[in-house]
């Protein structure tokens, strides 16, 4: 069985593509200053500048990457900050190891860094609710790594979309379902999609929640459990009248969200069917 390391519970900067038809453009020289985030040109990783020092007789970049793994390069050519080539140079001073703070997401920080010039590939969720957490908990890393996250406008639409954006393996597409478990109308209409895509272009994955408000863990709005909703209700406006908040209207649901998401501090905040969920896709949109 293979190892699943994204748990177990059910949003390289692009090129332009001429490119290379223009002149190349010249490196300038860039300070490797602690917290700057870089890309290596021949292997794509990208990280954060941690420290310059001298390693078997030449001086060497340490990068760390967003999951707080480390690597050296030689510094010199062969960088990318803000889309443009650059030639690392050690600092003025000596240079000290960055804070070790971490994202609303567990992540490592990446101190004064640029949104990453956006990526090809992209993230769709079903909702403008979706779209919230996601850019709560894992914002400054989706910036970080050049992922935008886009509306689906619910799942139904999900085979017209991919058939309107073309994926390939150059711009893939990570998409995030509500509800997706076996049986559903949600898996059936993911099913049917997926086979309508090249391998590997598109990734479906999803919780087992009707809403994702349910991927908020209930300690954070005062609740053991989430209300179990009849059927023939509406799930919102059934949660809000058990929780015996204004439900009348579309704005009193606007506003119960904005108080469920303002509960949220950090992914220790959700539940780990979501968690593992969203690591994944974007780990299948920012590799390759």
């Amino acid at each position: 069985m293979t190892h699943d390391r994204y748990g177990n519970d059910v949003l390289g900067s692009t090129r332009p593509a001429s490119a290379h038809h223009r002149a190349p453009r010249t490196s300038r020289p860039q300070a490797a200053e602690p917290g700057l985030v870089v890309e290596e040109v021949m292997t794509g990783w990208v990280g954060a500048v941690v420290r310059v020092e001298k390693s078997g007789g030449q001086h060497v970049v340490v990068l760390e990457d967003r999951r707080g793994k480390t690597r050296a390069f030689p510094l010199g050519p062969g960088f990318w900050v803000d889309g443009e080539p650059v030639e690392l140079r050690a600092p003025a001073g000596p240079t000290a190891p960055a804070a070790p703070t971490r994202t609303a997401s567990g992540s490592v920080a990446v101190s004064h860094a640029r949104a990453r010039v956006a990526r090809g590939s992209r993230i769709w969720v079903e909702g403008k609710h979706d779209a919230e957490l996601v850019e709560k908990v894992w914002g400054d890393d989706l910036r970080v790594e050049g992922v935008v996250v886009e509306l689906l406008d619910g799942v139904d639409n999900l085979a017209d979309a991919l058939a309107d954006f073309g994926p390939t393996r150059e711009r893939r597409v990570g998409v995030l379902v509500d509800h997706l478990v076996p049986g559903s109308k949600e898996r059936r209409i993911a099913d049917a999609a997926m086979r309508t895509v090249p391998a590997g272009t598109v990734l479906v994955l999803g919780h087992p929640y009707v809403d994702v408000w349910q991927a908020v863990r209930p300690e954070r709005i005062g609740l053991t459990a989430w209300p179990t909703i009849e059927r023939g209700t509406e799930w919102k406006h059934g949660i809000l009248r058990e929780l015996g908040w204004p439900a009348d209207e579309q704005a009193d649901v606007a506003r119960a969200w904005q108080r469920i998401l303002r509960s949220v501090r950090s992914y220790a905040d959700l539940e780990p069917s979501l968690l593992g969920r969203v690591e994944e896709l974007i780990d299948f949109v920012t590799t390759g």
